[in-house]
């Protein structure tokens, strides 16, 4: 039986209402939305301020209080080398963010910064260190150092480096342990970018160690359907993990230092797979299409109907910055304003629903620059 053409000519006028209130919302998001500089100086207040008061965080996930602290670093150390006349203040917080992660991982150890898995067996490498800290904490140390000299904290680095290289090179498969038996490309990325600044810093050259690790991931940890870097495998080299939006838009970042063509293949492929935009706003998928999805800690709970992962989109928006990729990072950013609960105050932003390490995240991607620019390989 055929459906009456005044319930039909409803649906249509509310589809056309629906599609056309649609197409106005992004141009109304983007008159309410601060532009980037703005929003990036806001993100700036409210991370130094009590929004971002780290003590609930740390008890809750460590993981997320030290990657919250380093993405603040790297944004207060770009936002510095762009404008030395912030450098005094900016200094004080990034001192405060590194001296309150060693002053815990000194009082005690690395299990504060992991979660409470990590104790649940021995790791494979004798050293039983997590590159994950390791790495991030000498990311910091050499963004840090970027800004201006302290010898303490170049000593602190060059014993940080000294770990990292020996770990990745006793590897079998070039890479050092996070958890347990667990290997993730973001974090060996990461703490191959921090030996890259280091070289700068300290005159040392890690450029052999960064080679073999690229040619090791070209040719074992690609997945065979994405062509994009698998996320975990063990210490010996088998696959945990596949791609994750949560990892791989870092990893992209990261490769930017160690390999550029590499890189921009990388991010290529993940916005191809994991980005998704429609009518101006953009998400991004933690699994490509068909991949077994489940909702985890990096992940953050899955949005029904969009498929949409808070952590990929969050670093998304990072890779977005890093690859100048103007159009997801704007339809990232009207997301978030959308979505993530913006909060307004003496010149503070604040977004509610994206946590200390998503407001740290998106003011790293805002200032996303010097840091990496400055390096020679990235050139």
């Amino acid at each position: 039986m055929g459906v009456p053409w005044s319930r039909t000519r409803r649906s249509v006028v509310l589809a056309i209402a629906l599609g056309g209130w649609s197409l106005a919302l992004a141009p109304i998001v983007d008159v309410l939305r601060p532009p980037p500089p703005t929003l990036a100086s806001g993100l700036d207040r409210a991370l130094q301020g009590p929004l971002a008061s780290a003590q609930e965080e740390r008890a809750r996930n460590p993981e997320w209080t030290l990657m919250a602290d380093l993405f603040s670093v790297l944004a207060w150390s770009n936002a510095a080398l762009a404008d030395p006349a912030r450098e005094a203040v900016l200094l004080e917080h990034i001192d405060a963010a590194i001296a309150s992660t060693l002053q815990t991982e000194a009082e005690s150890g690395q299990f504060a910064l992991l979660l409470p898995y990590a104790r649940r067996e021995a790791f494979a490498d004798a050293a039983g260190r997590s590159v994950f800290v390791d790495g991030e904490v000498a990311l910091m140390l050499a963004a840090r150092l970027s800004v201006a000299r302290d010898t303490a904290l170049e000593e602190e680095l060059r014993r940080r480096v000294l770990i990292i290289e020996t770990a990745l090179a006793r590897s079998p498969t070039l890479s050092a342990e996070s958890y347990p038996n667990e290997c993730w490309t973001f974090c060996n990325t990461t703490a191959l970018a921090a030996l890259v600044l280091s070289d700068r810093i300290l005159g040392t050259d890690h450029q052999p160690i960064v080679r073999a690790w690229v040619d090791f991931a070209k040719t074992s940890l690609l997945d065979a359907e994405t062509g994009l870097l698998i996320s975990s495998y063990t210490y010996d080299g088998d696959v945990l993990d596949g791609p994750e939006g949560s990892s791989i838009f870092m990893v992209a970042h990261n490769l930017l230092l160690l390999d550029p063509e590499f890189a921009r293949d990388q991010y290529a492929r993940a916005s191809k797979s994991l980005s998704q935009c429609t009518l101006g706003f953009c998400t991004a998928s933690e699994w490509p299409d068909g991949a077994a999805a489940r909702v985890d800690v990096d992940s953050g709970g899955i949005v029904p109907g969009l498929d949409a992962s808070p952590g990929a989109s969050g670093l998304a928006l990072l890779g977005a910055a890093a690859f100048g990729d103007d159009e997801i990072r704007d339809g990232l950013l009207r997301s978030m304003e959308f979505a993530a609960v913006p909060t307004r105050q003496d010149g503070a932003i604040w977004y509610r629903a994206a946590g200390r390490i998503g407001n740290a995240v998106a003011a790293y991607a805002l200032h996303f620059g010097p840091l990496w620019s400055d390096a020679p390989e990235a050139a």
